[in-house]
């Protein structure tokens, strides 16, 4: 483990607890207890959204180990663009939940103008697109760097199939944007809902670039 990959961690780890200590006080009665139950599924949304950042960043560190000054100065943004992002990251998936549940689980948020909803939106979505697109950058400076780094036609796909797929989040983050600021008042869902279309366009992604590794010569 490197020393960036290692504070990287350190910070995802600090992103996690923030999310609890934000959420409310340690409860001291029964009702308390439950209420605070009310927030389980945020905290679980919320922390596997940041598992994904987290495993792209630990790939990455994995695979090539650089410590170069770009790296260095793109893995500082990610950490700072997360620790401002794990907080619309949780208001959003609490007013998602409150209206799944009817308001039985999560927490609404009081939004007076529609100028508001969208500025919520578009702050979770220029988190979300700045952290898929700086780990995209990522792969992008180790397929700079393929030939020093010796890369093998099978390391090359890999790395390149990295880039393509963080274009996927990336992709999906600004089309979440531009119907933040766009859509009429009545289609904001959207801009929430269009994230779902990665739980379709990774695994087929996925599947292709197995695909294309099973058809490259074994010795590779």
């Amino acid at each position: 483990m490197t020393r960036l990959e290692g504070f990287v961690d350190a910070t995802f780890a600090f992103a996690i607890t923030v999310l609890i200590i934000a959420g409310q006080q340690v409860p001291n009665d029964i009702d308390a207890l439950l209420g605070a139950f009310r927030d389980v599924p945020t905290f679980a949304a919320s922390i596997a959204v940041l598992a994904i950042f987290w495993k792209g960043h630990w790939l990455w560190s994995r695979r090539f180990g650089i410590q170069d000054n770009v790296s260095i100065y793109i893995s500082w943004a990610i950490i700072f663009t997360m620790l401002i992002y794990v907080y619309p990251l949780k208001m959003v998936f609490g007013a998602m939940f409150a209206t799944l549940s009817g308001g039985e689980l999560g927490q609404r948020i009081q939004v007076r103008t529609v100028l508001q909803a969208r500025e919520l939106f578009a702050v979770y979505a220029l988190g979300f697109t700045a952290i898929a697109l700086e780990i995209l950058l990522l792969n992008l400076r180790a397929w700079y760097l393929r030939a020093p780094l010796q890369l093998n036609e099978r390391e090359k796909l890999m790395t390149r199939a990295a880039v393509e797929g963080w274009g996927i989040p990336v992709s999906i983050g600004l089309v979440s944007l531009l119907f933040a600021m766009f859509l009429p008042p009545r289609y904001f869902g959207w801009s929430g809902w269009i994230y779902f279309s990665m739980t379709l366009l990774v695994p087929l992604h996925r599947r292709w670039m197995r695909r294309r590794l099973a058809r490259l010569p074994n010795e590779l």
